[in-house]
């Protein structure tokens, strides 16, 4: 019986974005107004499918964005907690679900040299096609009015769960860690066993205390933290109980 950890990516892995990141290797780091301008709310993916052909028409190359993307600090404590995960194996699965991409995702794990940490990772796939531009597409469809059209984290997290169970594996406790809008809707499908470990300071964590001052309900219990060492404290908790 495992404990299933969930991560999100940016700001919580890397202590950055790295769809924003990316920009500084457009010309002058910055992209033109008419591109700015034609970003859509709730349609983000498609938005980043122009910056990658902008940046491949400027004359970006792959080696060029692997640089920028590789420089990206970890968040402060990370590293510690993906080795504290990576010695304890045996007790955790664990999972990045995230709306970056999996051309960023695999360089920044590469990297780090944590790919063997994870069991799975899901996020909108990306690929260089013919012409050197990154082209990235939306992760899946779903019907969830909360979550923009190309990603519910909840979706993804309940048919994860789905499969397991289908293998015969069962998880004690989900403990999700994220930071973003977009992480609220899985963690208020959390149960009483789970843990919501929202970033301090940043949306999740806000958008949590003011559901509880509203007192909306939430199954889970609430950790918030600023550094990794902080989720390894937590975790001892859990596995030791």
């Amino acid at each position: 019986m495992k404990i299933l950890l969930v991560f999100d990516f940016d700001n919580t892995i890397i202590d950055d974005n790295s769809d924003t990141w990316i920009v500084q290797c457009a010309p002058e780091k910055k992209l033109s107004i008419e591109l700015q301008d034609s970003y859509e709310k709730g349609f983000w993916t498609e938005f980043m499918g122009r910056v990658f052909k902008y940046l491949g028409d400027k004359g970006v190359r792959e080696d060029e964005m692997k640089r920028a993307m590789i420089s990206m600090p970890v968040t402060p404590g990370m590293v510690e907690l993906l080795n504290f995960i990576r010695k304890n194996k045996a007790k955790f699965d664990c999972i990045i679900i995230s709306d970056s991409n999996s051309v960023f995702i695999d360089w920044v794990l590469e990297a780090t040299n944590f790919h063997d940490v994870f069991d799975k990772v899901f996020t909108n796939p990306a690929a260089f096609d013919s012409d050197g531009h990154l082209t990235v597409e939306n992760y899946h469809a779903h019907s969830c009015t909360r979550c923009p059209p190309n990603l519910c984290k909840n979706v993804v997290l309940v048919e994860f769960i789905g499969k397991q169970l289908q293998r015969g594996v069962n998880y004690t406790r989900i403990v999700y860690i994220g930071d973003g809008g977009n992480d609220v809707c899985p963690v208020t499908f959390l149960k009483k066993n789970d843990v919501a470990m929202p970033r301090k300071g940043y949306t999740l964590q806000k958008t949590l205390s003011r559901m509880s001052q509203n007192l909306e309900p939430m199954e889970s219990s609430v950790v918030s933290w600023s550094s990794g060492v902080e989720i390894i404290s937590h975790l001892q908790f859990l596995i030791k109980e």
